[in-house]
């Protein structure tokens, strides 16, 4: 179903890291793993969101993990598997395979070629931080951006190249049950923001 009209990256085939796995590209240009679980170890959801490290970001997917690992606080390290001496394109230890949970959320993440490969992270993917307070927002924008140029209405990109959205708990609520008129005086000011600031955003929200 996945790729059809798109591409097959990787053939469904045994690797040292699962029995069953495949990389497809779909039409729309998302990428997709299909991975068969050891049905012994712990369960995990059915879609996982995996970042692949290439370019410059090549032999990093450790180093960024253990970063993200240490922001958030409700966390846990899954499976690891490494690529074994000789094995092309990646370097003895390089991480070949590995998984995470963030609060609750479970993500991948591997080492790709630096060479086989010519993307990068970007915007067009981003993964959202719903914060509750002014506190959590500022928390999280002080982590994790790392590009002031990449700043604009709660987006930010970190060192690794990932791009995230901070997003008030507040925020959500104001644009989901506010009149026409408030959603869009919301939508005036958090336009003119970088990271959000929720006491501004409540002002225009409540403005008469």
């Amino acid at each position: 179903k996945l790729s059809k009209d798109g591409k097959v990256l990787m053939p469904i085939q045994k690797y040292p890291f699962s029995e069953r796995y495949g990389w497809v590209e779909d039409r729309y240009g998302l990428s997709w793993q299909l991975i068969l679980t050891n049905p012994e170890g712990e369960e995990r959801p059915l879609i996982i969101p995996s970042l692949l490290f290439v370019t410059e970001g090549c032999n990093k997917a450790e180093e960024a993990t253990d970063f993200y690992l240490s922001v958030f606080k409700n966390t846990k390290r899954g499976a690891v598997a490494r690529y074994p001496a000789g094995m092309e394109p990646n370097k003895e230890g390089a991480i070949m395979f590995t998984d995470f949970t963030l609060e609750g959320q479970w993500f991948a993440a591997m080492d790709g070629s630096a060479r086989m490969h010519n993307f990068k992270f970007n915007e067009a993917v981003s993964l959202m931080v719903y914060s509750a307070d002014q506190k959590e927002v500022d928390y999280y924008w002080g982590k994790l951006s790392a590009d002031p140029a990449a700043e604009q209405c709660g987006w930010l990109k970190d060192k690794y190249g990932v791009s995230w959205q901070i997003v008030p708990v507040a925020m959500d609520e104001m644009m989901t049950k506010g009149s026409k008129e408030q959603i869009a005086r919301v939508t005036r000011a958090f336009l003119k923001m970088k990271k959000f600031d929720i006491k501004t955003l409540q002002q225009a929200y409540d403005q008469r």
